[in-house]
């Protein structure tokens, strides 16, 4: 997006939901979607006397990110209690850490239009998240609040990027590179109806050339790429237009109504000592030495922009496809099993990104999920190669083997749609389709070569679409021209 002689000024706080099966400082199920308040205990609860017990498994998944992220992991990091009272945080304070994170100094690469961006990453820390206010409304019109505990100490890593971020559509591709990546590591699920990946971005506007950032403005609560960038791209063009006639930008958090399309605020911007973060007395210093450090490296799969170029230079596919199948971990295991089978790339390639994705969209299910097993996939396409079928058969049938899981060979042969590959049988029919189409073929000889399709067409309406397309194209232009 264009902003004349502006531009934005961006950085991202992104709240990542930890894929344990216990919360951050209890042994309460994680779970989404149980009983309102099913999962709570006196520590996530904060009542007297409750202490908290840290839990091993997310200080290993913040390792790991880290690690994934070009970080520095801390060898020692502190929890604070992050002051503020809000109805869905029991203790009146959040149990987050502030001053010595665990992970620090890392970098993101994105790529917009064919070139590398760098983004820094700030830090990363551990947090527990608050609970979750159900707000309903009576016949009557009036509304009241429930407050749901069960998402209370959920534990997040919380992903700070430096402000790098120009564009809303930058913000947008580091959002989604960000996600996969999480989702590859397996510590998040990315679903981000549920809330398992939001973020704060905070926004500012200065004119192009200048060194110095404006004030800025947080917007909460983004769990939408689509609502993301179009809430960027309003809040850019509204500090402009502010400027621009004289006001100033006011530091404050404001939110994005998407029906409406437009931010308003919500509070004015808290500032550190608002919180008055100080070291949380219950929990001790967490350590990290380099040999946890190494062991958790060792469990790191070939991430997303690895995986990319590797698809590119071993399998010379063009960025648009790698983009694609190297986005899910899953997909693009699919994909390598499908080629071991049918060592065609680009074929396999696109028919992954066409009707096999387009199935397991309408199905919303997974790869690994998918009822065409890779070794079916591979079979439909031999099938296809070699001549059995048309690739226009493939694809129409394709569907249906989806949904029955058959095996493409039997079903072919059960549905009677073997190829038709006879030079004399496909000789008979179109020497049939020429004699009742004068008109035509005189025309074809005159210079209307396009015609072709026309008789293509009237041929594979008499083979209801089975006549082989390269041998009946071969015999027509030598019947038609000869």
């Amino acid at each position: 997006m264009d902003y004349g002689d502006y531009e934005g000024v961006m950085g991202l706080e992104v709240h990542a939901h930890l894929l344990t099966e216990s919360k951050i400082f209890c042994g309460c199920s994680t779970k989404f979607g149980a009983e309102p308040n099913s999962h709570t205990c006196p520590t996530c609860m904060g009542l007297p006397g409750a202490l908290p017990v840290l839990n091993k498994k997310v200080v290993e998944f913040a390792i790991k990110l880290g690690l994934a992220l070009h970080c520095s992991i801390n060898p020692r990091s502190i929890f604070a209690r992050k002051n503020y009272y809000y109805p869905d945080l029991p203790k009146g304070y959040q149990i987050s850490q502030y001053e010595e994170p665990i992970c620090g100094n890392g970098w993101l690469d994105i790529v917009m239009d064919g070139k590398t961006k760098r983004i820094r990453i700030l830090r990363i820390h551990m947090e527990e998240d608050a609970g979750k206010l159900v707000h309903e409304r009576t016949i009557d019109t009036s509304s009241y609040s429930m407050v749901d505990y069960n998402r209370s100490s959920t534990p997040l890593l919380e992903i700070v990027s430096e402000p790098d971020l120009r564009t809303p559509e930058e913000a947008t591709a580091y959002l989604k590179a960000l996600r996969d990546i999480l989702m590859y590591l397996e510590i998040c699920d990315g679903n981000m109806e549920e809330g398992s990946f939001r973020c704060d971005a905070n926004v500012s506007v200065r004119k192009k050339g200048d060194e110095t950032f404006g004030t800025r403005a947080e917007l909460k609560n983004l769990n939408s790429f689509r609502y993301i960038e179009r809430s960027l791209d309003y809040e850019i063009d509204r500090q402009i237009a502010l400027i621009k006639k004289g006001g100033s930008v006011v530091q404050e958090t404001r939110l994005f109504n998407a029906e409406q399309g437009v931010t308003y605020s919500m509070r004015g911007k808290e500032e550190a000592h608002d919180y008055r973060y100080f070291p949380e007395p219950d929990l001790l210093p967490v350590t990290v030495d380099e040999a946890w450090v190494d062991e958790v490296g060792k469990t790191l799969p070939e991430l997303p922009m690895e995986k990319m170029e590797r698809f590119m230079k071993d399998y010379g596919l063009p960025r648009y496809d790698v983009e694609i199948l190297a986005s899910d971990r899953e997909l693009a295991a699919y994909f390598e099993a499908v080629l071991k089978l049918f060592p065609e790339a680009k074929t396999v390639s696109n028919f992954i990104m066409t009707e096999f994705l387009r199935e397991l969209k309408d199905g919303n299910i997974s790869p690994k999920d998918s009822p065409v097993t890779p070794a079916r996939l591979a079979e439909l396409l031999t099938l296809i190669k070699d001549g059995t079928i048309s690739n226009k058969i493939g694809k129409e049938i394709f569907p249906e083997i989806y949904r029955t899981g058959a095996s493409p060979r039997e079903y072919v042969k059960k549905k009677g749609l073997l190829q038709i590959s006879d030079e004399g049988a496909i000789e008979g029919i179109i020497d049939a389709v020429i004699a009742r189409s004068p008109r035509e073929v005189a025309d074809f000889r005159a210079g209307k070569e396009k015609l072709i399709g026309f008789f293509v067409g009237q041929v594979m309406r008499e083979t209801k679409g089975k006549a082989n397309p390269a041998l009946l194209n071969e015999l027509l232009l030598k019947k038609l021209k000869g």
